[in-house]
C-alpha cells in the first residue's frame, strides 16, 4: 500500500465522505486511490474557490469535514479567500495540498513556494507528512482537530514521492476534542444579572446556538426574564422559520447595530464574539458595545453550548416558559414594479419546507429575512468571514451534505463572477440547487461605503470602479455554457413564474434577474427599507434608527 491508499482508507475510516478536488501533477497517486475507495465521493470543481466553498457548506450542514484536493502552494492560495470564510465560521476542513517531491524541492521549480506560510493565513493545524508510514497518524490527527470545538481547517501538505512510495499505513480514528464543562459559577452570576435587569440584557447568540434546541432555550431565557435576543450579524448556520424562535440579526452597518444595542447593561455571549464594527470609519467606535455594558461568556468556542443553556435555564427558573415561536405567515404573491425587494418577496412565498437558503445577495437581500421569517422552517447560511465569492460554492456543498433538500441560492452580479465555476459543478453533480443572481450591474454595497468612509472629491472616475454595466454581463448565457438551464427575468410575474418552475424541476437551475440597484447611498429615502428589515424593533429604537443615519 502506498501513502495515498493510506490516506485515502484513513480519511474515510476517520468519517469523510466527500473530498472536492482540483488536482495537478503531484496528486496524481491520490487522484489514482480514489479508483479503490468506493466511500469517498469526489467532486471535481473548476476552480480551488469552489472547492473551498463547498467544503464549508457541506460542513455547515453535515456537522463533519469533508476534504478538498488542492495543487501546490498556488492551488492553496487560490482557495484562501473561502478557507477564510470557513475559519470565521469555524467549522472543520480537511485541506490536502500536494508537493512537489522531497528530493525536487531544492531546485526551486517553477511551482516550487512555502506552503506552509500560505496555509498559516487560514489553518490552526498544518503538518507536512515525510513518510508513507507517517501519513495515516497524520491525517487522523487532521481530522480529528478539524471536529474541533470549534470547528476548524485543518492542512495536511502531501509531498509527490511520500504519496507514491510503498509502506503507507492507515490509522485509526483518533478521539475528538470534549467540549469544555458547563462553569457553574459563571451561569449564576449570568443569572443574577438578568434577574437584577433582563430588560436591560442581551444575549448574543452565533455558531451552534442558532439551531433549534439552543434557540429554544434561549427564547425561554428572553420570555423570563425580558431580556433581547440577537444573533450574529452573518450567521454561519441559522434555523429558522414557522414553528421556530425568532432572532434579531445584528445589523452589518455599525451605525444601525450601535442603536439596536443601545441602553444594554449586560451582553451574554453564547458561542459568539463580542461585536465589532466590520470596517474603521473616520470619528466612529470600532467597538460596538455600549460603554458601562458589561459583557458575559456563557459558552466560548470550546464549551457546550446545548448544557451551558440548558443549566442557565434552570439556574431561573424557566423550564415551564413557553418559548416564543414565529408564527407561520408566507409573504403575499408579488405583484407590481419589478425590484430586488420583489425577488426577496418571491422567496418567502414560494420557499418550500426544509429548503437551505445561501444568502450573498448582498444590497438585493435586505428585506429576506423579513419575507421568509413566517415561511415553512428552512436553513440559512450567510457570508460569514466576509470574503465574496461563497454564495455558489457554498450552495454546491449545501446540497451535497443534504441531497433531500431544496437549495436556494441568492448572489450579487459581482459576488457571483468571483466563483461561477460552481455552475458546471451543479451541472455535472446534477445538485438540486436555484441559483437567483440579482444582476444590478454594480458592486451597489461599495457606493455606499464610498459614503461612509468619508472619501472626499470621489466622482465620475471613482464611481466607474463599482460600475458593471459595459459590457453588460449576460448569466444566462454563462450558465448555458457551464450546463445549467437558465431564464432571465425583467418583471415580477416572470420571476415567480421562473421561481415557480425551477422549485418544481429537479436539478440545478439559474435565474437572472435584472433589478436596479437597492442602495445607492445612505440617505433618508431608504429608511423604510431598513427599519422593515429590523421590523421587530420597537418604536423608540426605530426612531433612534432614523437619527443614527438621517443626513
Amino acid at each position: 500500500m502506498n501513502g495515498a491508499q493510506a490516506l485515502m482508507r484513513t480519511l474515510v475510516e476517520a468519517g469523510v465522505e466527500v473530498c472536492f478536488t482540483n488536482p495537478g501533477t503531484s496528486e496524481m497517486h491520490f487522484v489514482a486511490a480514489l479508483d479503490r475507495e468506493p466511500r469517498l465521493r469526489a467532486v471535481l470543481t473548476l476552480f480551488e474557490g469552489v472547492a473551498t466553498g463547498a467544503a464549508d457548506g457541506y460542513a455547515r450542514m453535515a456537522d463533519k469535514p469533508a476534504a478538498t484536493l488542492l495543487h501546490l502552494g498556488c492551488g492553496l492560495g487560490n482557495g484562501l479567500a473561502n478557507l477564510h470564510n470557513a475559519r470565521k465560521a469555524r467549522v472543520p476542513v480537511v485541506n490536502i495540498v500536494g508537493d512537489h517531491a522531497t528530493h525536487h524541492a531544492r531546485y526551486d521549480a517553477p511551482l516550487q513556494s512555502d506552503i506552509e506560510t500560505v496555509a498559516r493565513n487560514v489553518s490552526t493545524w498544518i503538518r507536512r507528512s515525510l513518510s508513507p508510514a507517517q501519513i495515516g497518524q497524520d491525517a487522523a490527527e487532521a481530522v480529528a482537530t478539524s471536529f474541533g470545538p470549534p470547528g476548524q481547517v485543518a492542512t495536511l501538505i502531501l509531498p509527490a514521492d511520500v504519496s507514491w512510495s510503498e509502506g503507507g499505513v492507515p490509522a485509526a480514528p483518533r478521539p475528538r476534542r470534549a467540549t469544555a464543562a458547563v462553569d457553574a459559577a459563571r451561569v449564576e452570576a449570568i443569572a443574577q444579572a438578568l434577574r437584577n435587569g433582563g430588560g436591560r440584557a442581551a444575549l448574543l447568540l452565533g455558531g451552534r446556538a442558532l439551531r433549534a434546541e439552543t434557540l429554544r432555550a434561549a427564547s425561554q431565557i428572553a420570555a423570563h426574564t425580558g431580556a433581547r435576543l440577537f444573533s450574529e450579524v452573518f450567521p454561519t448556520r441559522l434555523e429558522r422559520g414557522a414553528g421556530l424562535p425568532p432572532i434579531e440579526r445584528l445589523a452589518y452597518l455599525a451605525e444601525l447595530a450601535s442603536v439596536q444595542l443601545s441602553g444594554l447593561e449586560h451582553l451574554i455571549l453564547v458561542d459568539a464574539k463580542s461585536p465589532v464594527s466590520f470596517f474603521a470609519y473616520p470619528g466612529k467606535a470600532s467597538d460596538l458595545v455600549p460603554a458601562g455594558c458589561q459583557v458575559h461568556t456563557l459558552a466560548g468556542f470550546d464549551e457546550d453550548v446545548v448544557a451551558s443553556l440548558s443549566a442557565l435555564v434552570a439556574a431561573l427558573g424557566a423550564e415551564r416558559t413557553p418559548p416564543r415561536v414565529q408564527p407561520a405567515q408566507r409573504a403575499p404573491r408579488p405583484r407590481g414594479k419589478f425590484t430586488a425587494d420583489k425577488v426577496c418577496k418571491a422567496v418567502g412565498h414560494l420557499l418550500p419546507e426544509g429548503a437551505i437558503v445561501v444568502d450573498e445577495a448582498q444590497t438585493s437581500g435586505l428585506l429576506l429575512p423579513l419575507y421568509t421569517a413566517g415561511a415553512p422552517r428552512h436553513d440559512l447560511l450567510t457570508l460569514t468571514g466576509g470574503a465574496i465569492g461563497q454564495g455558489l460554492p457554498n450552495a454546491v456543498g449545501a446540497a451535497l451534505a443534504c441531497p433531500g433538500r431544496k437549495v436556494i441560492a441568492l448572489s450579487g452580479d459581482g459576488s457571483a463572477m468571483y466563483t461561477p465555476q460552481a455552475l458546471w459543478t451543479m451541472a455535472r453533480e446534477r445538485l438540486d440547487v436555484v441559483s437567483i443572481v440579482f444582476n444590478n450591474r454594480a458592486y451597489a454595497i461599495l457606493n455606499v461605503e464610498l459614503q461612509r468612509v468619508g472619501a472626499l472629491g470621489a466622482a465620475e472616475k471613482a464611481r466607474a470602479q463599482f460600475d458593471l454595466r459595459q459590457p453588460p454581463i449576460d448569466f444566462v448565457q454563462l450558465a448555458h455554457g457551464m450546463g445549467v438551464p437558465a431564464q432571465r427575468a425583467t418583471s415580477t410575474e416572470g420571476f415567480v413564474r421562473a421561481l415557480e418552475q425551477a422549485l418544481a424541476t429537479p436539478g440545478p437551475h439559474l435565474i437572472e434577474a435584472v433589478v436596479p440597484p437597492t442602495l445607492t447611498g445612505l440617505k433618508l429615502r431608504v429608511l423604510p427599507h431598513l427599519l422593515e428589515s429590523l421590523a421587530s424593533l420597537p418604536r423608540p429604537l426605530a426612531r433612534g434608527l432614523k437619527r443614527a443615519i438621517a443626513p
